[in-house]
Parts: C-alpha cells; structure tokens; sequence
C-alpha cells in the first residue's frame, strides 16, 4: 500500500495511540492508524446490563476471559490463541494483550492519578533508577488538557502525592459510600489520609458523551462513553475530522528502514489474509503498548541497526517494570445487617489512600524507596460467584448469614512502584514464532527487596487499619507469598524509556527515538520510572503533548 497522502503512520488504538491520531488530526496531519485486533462497536458489543446470574459459573473469569464472563476485552488477555511469548528459567510473568480497536482502554479501570514532582525526579531524591528528562511543571498543563479533554472526576485535595488540577478542570467527584467513610475513621487513627479517588469518569455529560448513571460495571465497557476509552471518544472524534484511516487486523512484524536507517513505514500481516503488506509514510509512531513495541523494534534489525531499530544504547527491551500488588481484605462485623440501599456509584472506589510516607523515606525511616497506595473494594455489590459470610450448613441458615454478611467485607489492593533492575527485561526469543511467523517476546523477572519491603509494610499497615475498625485479615502472608506476579497488574512500562542522554535512553523528551529522527514511541515503554498511580493518564498526556510538538515539526517541514 503507497499512499503519500498518510503523513503519519500510527501503530496501535489504545491510550498513547488514539491521543496521538487525535492530536495530529485535530491539527490537519493525515494519519493512518494500524490496529493489530479486530474492529469493535462499543455502542452494540458492549454487555453493560448483563448479570453475573445470566452467564456462566456466575460470571467468574477463565483463560478466556481473565476478569470475568462479560469483561469488555473481547479479544486477548494473558493467553492470546497463536501468540505465544516465552520466559526464561525461574521466571514468572505475564503479559497481558488486547486484540480489539481501543485496546486496554476497554478494559482499563480507569484511574487517572497525575505523577506528582516525587515522581519524576526519584533518582534525584533516592539514587535509583532514572529521572524523567523534564520536571513536573513542564507537564502539569498538559495534565489539565488532557483530564479536560479525557473528563477525570476527582477533588483538589492539597495532598503531598496528588498534585492539584486547575481550577474547573476536575469533574464533580461521588459521594464517598459508607464503607469507605470507616476505612477514612480507622486510617486516620494512624495519621494516614484518604481522598477521593480520580477517575476517568464522566459524572457531567461532554461532547459526544453522557454522564455516568451509577449502574453498571466499568469493566463491561460503557456505551454511553462516560467510562473512557478511546472507541467511544478519541478514535471517533479524530474520525470526523477527515484525516484519520484506520485498518484493523492488521499485526506489524517490523519498522521498514531504508540505507541510510531512515523508517520509510512498516510491514503488517493482514490477519483476515495471511498476506504481507507494506505502507509508507514520512513518520511512523509506534504505541502498540511498552513490550509490543519494543518486539516490534528489535524484529526491525538491519544492517544500519543490527541490535535492533533505535537500539544503538542497547536499552528496548531493558527497564521493564510492572506495579507491585498484594490484596488483603476482612469481614468487618460493624457492617453486618446494615440497612439496604444503592451504593453502586461509578462501580469502582471513591476514596483511597494515596501514599503519604515521603517524609519518612527523605528520614530514612523505612527500608524501601517509593511509594504504593491502597484502592478499596466494598459496599453492596450484585453478587457473583462469592460472597462473604462464615457460612455452616445449608438451607436457611445459609441463606440468611449471606443475607446479614452481605456488604460487610472490605478488601484494599495495594499497588506500589518498582524500582528497575538488571534482572527485569524482554528479549527477543528466535527460536519460537507466533501464527503470522515473528519472532516472540521471551520475558525475564525478579523482584527485589525494594519491592518485598514495600509489600511487607504495606500489608502490616493495612492489618493495623483493619484492627482499627475491628476487624481481623488473619495471619498476614510472607511478602514473597502475597506479591502478584510480574505483568499481573498489566502496567508494564519502561522497554524504551526516555531520557537526555541517547547512551542510556532510547527516546528524546518528545519520544523521538534518538538512532531514528522519523520514528517515535508514543506509549508506557518510554517511561523513566513506574510511579504507584495508573499509568494510563500519564500515557495519554505525554502522547498529547508529544504529538502537538511532532505536529509543529511537520508544519514548519522539520520532518
């Protein structure tokens, strides 16, 4: 396919990808976007009613669908049927894939926490890691165009670890349920704060989307667009500018270069076919998520790059990072027979306790660098597959303790930031290929005791907040037991990070991969650390920002 009227070439649908086709779009630059999944309607796919009642096993997950029966990822998850990946010996990682126009944003849960002046400058403050190439107040307004734009209901609470949005920027947050007041009581007895938690959720309606009405799972998908993802905002608004093309199905094998290893455009498989296509355009970006798009740069070796496209410092692939996660949870008697009544909300927790430990840490007070926070899942819930309660018997007596246990428990899933480490990287496994016949991603891992110290920490505070509302977790796991495995969060970032120096960094502050003017990386691999929060928010705030200074670029013919 030569068609030199793209002048953009965007490989993937996601956070990084959408914002980019949207930005450039919105700016006049034609651009073709490449989705490696099939095409999806939100509007007539989504289950948004469906009961857990209705689907089988109540609705509860398998290897086909990891988060459950009607979970809106319709296509992909840890187990993709002809892609297989590979890890080495004594590791334990899992990637997750979504083959769908949209990807993860379909299935995100939609938090949207800025990265705070802590968490861009860590190796400054800590000496591990690497600093992001820019400071915070260079970002912060692309923060507030970008929750604007995106619409993230929250409050400015002052908090150390959540910067402020701009006055009016921020959507009117929902009441916080009843439960989430106790855990607020029980952690304030430690000094600890909650806040609201920000989301990427409409609780006013914009453009073309509606509001939420506190009804149904996120994680179903939203037809309705209050629950972002770009299949119901920046994929149909770029659309209608007239500059976007999109091709679905369409899995890029590799960056096409010419002699002087300048990206003339990229070979895809068309899936529907079998059959090899090759498109051309002046600047291709790739935001196929952190490990897809650094498979797809060291599968672009050639002879001006034999490690590897945009390789030349020998990082794509390294700095893998995930979040750390344990959960921890407990029956709370003081909830027991509480009276019924609506605590649906956006379906997801309105408070949360963000990190408040950087005083103790520039002390030198705890035995580990960077921070985690706590997400809280309870109130009442339609019930699925389990419910609480010290269930003895059968019949009656059954029933009526899940009727009297019901909303009573109260679990809270940590998630913390990794440090990287040598041990922590993707490679490329030549021996193994997928159905379209390239070569896979083969994954190394190994937390270090940064992360296993931050585990421990955080489940003994939580067993202290528990105690303060009089309940008990039990005996508290090891740190090695309760950690998930590497992937599991599906917050992989770092295979391409960004810095200012090209010997130990891939791309630019823009994303411009240093080896390669042409080409940019516009998704989680450019990190340059893996701060607590969802990365999604920052993904899509730096793809804004990259792509408005790409989009000057082209204007004034300097690409």
């Amino acid at each position: 396919m030569n068609n030199t009227d793209f002048q953009v070439l965007v490989v993937g649908s996601g956070a990084g990808g959408a914002m980019a086709a949207y930005e450039l779009t919105r700016q006049g630059i034609k651009v073709l976007l490449l989705e490696a999944g099939r095409d999806y309607d939100p509007r007539t796919e989504t289950p948004m009613f469906k009961r857990p009642g209705d689907a089988p096993l109540m609705g509860s997950g398998n290897v086909d669908k990891d988060f459950g029966y009607y979970d809106a990822t319709v296509d992909g998850g840890w187990t993709v049927p002809d892609e297989p990946y590979t890890t080495a010996d004594d590791t334990e990682f899992l990637w997750w894939r979504a083959r769908m126009l949209g990807g993860r944003t379909n299935h995100w849960g939609r938090y949207s926490l800025r990265f705070s002046h802590h968490d861009f400058k860590g190796k400054t403050r800590d000496g591990h890691g690497a600093d992001w190439p820019f400071e915070y107040d260079d970002i912060a307004p692309w923060y507030d165009k970008t929750e604007t734009l995106v619409g993230v209901c929250g409050e400015n609470t002052g908090h150390e670890d959540m910067p402020d949005s701009s006055e009016g920027v921020l959507q009117p947050a929902p009441a916080p349920r009843v439960t989430e007041l106790l855990v607020a009581a029980a952690a304030g007895k430690e000094g600890i704060r909650t806040a609201p938690m920000h989301r990427a959720v409409l609780t006013r309606s914009q453009d073309i989307r509606q509001k939420c009405f506190y009804a149904t799972p996120c994680g179903h998908g939203c037809s309705i667009g209050a629950a972002f993802q770009t299949t119901t905002s920046l994929i149909p608004m770029a659309r209608a500018t007239g500059n976007l093309t999109v091709i679905t199905d369409a899995m890029v094998k590799a960056v096409r270069t010419d002699v002087n290893g300048k990206a003339t455009g990229v070979t895809y498989v068309d899936k529907k076919t079998g059959n090899d296509t090759d498109v051309d355009a002046p600047v291709v970006i790739l935001a196929a998520s952190a490990c897809e798009s650094a498979r797809i740069l060291l599968n672009s070796a050639s002879e001006k790059h034999p490690a590897g496209l945009a390789n030349s410092s020998g990082q794509v692939g390294r700095n893998l990072m995930d979040s750390t996660g344990a959960n921890i949870g407990a029956y709370v008697p003081a909830l027991r027979d509480r009276p019924r009544y609506n605590e649906d909300g956006h379906t997801s927790n309105h408070l949360f306790i963000p990190w408040w430990g950087h005083e103790a840490q520039e002390k030198g007070e705890l035995d580990f660098p960077r921070g985690y926070h706590f997400e809280i899942g309870s109130g009442f819930r339609e019930p699925g597959s389990w419910v609480a309660g010290d269930f003895q018997g059968y019949g009656e007596a059954v029933k009526a303790e899940a009727r009297s246990a019901y909303g009573s428990y109260i679990g809270f899933a940590l998630r913390g930031e990794m440090v990287p480490n040598e041990h922590c990287y993707m490679e490329i496994d030549k021996d193994v290929k997928d159905k379209w016949g390239i070569p896979v991603a083969k994954f190394h891992w190994k937390w270090s005791e940064n992360e296993l110290n931050q585990v421990r920490h955080g489940l003994e505070t939580a067993k202290k907040i528990f105690a303060n509302m009089g309940a008990d977790p039990g005996k508290l796991p090891s740190p090695e037991e309760a950690i998930l495995k590497g992937g599991e969060i599906i917050h992989e970032v770092g295979t391409t990070r960004m810095g200012d120096d090209p010997g130990t960094s891939v791309t630019n502050e823009w994303g411009q991969t240093w080896d390669c003017k042409n080409l940019f990386i516009m998704d989680g691999g450019v990190f340059a650390s893996n701060p607590h929060k969802n990365c999604t928010l920052t993904i899509l705030t730096l793809a804004m920002r990259n792509s408005s200074w790409l989009a000057g670029q082209i204007q004034q013919g300097s690409l």
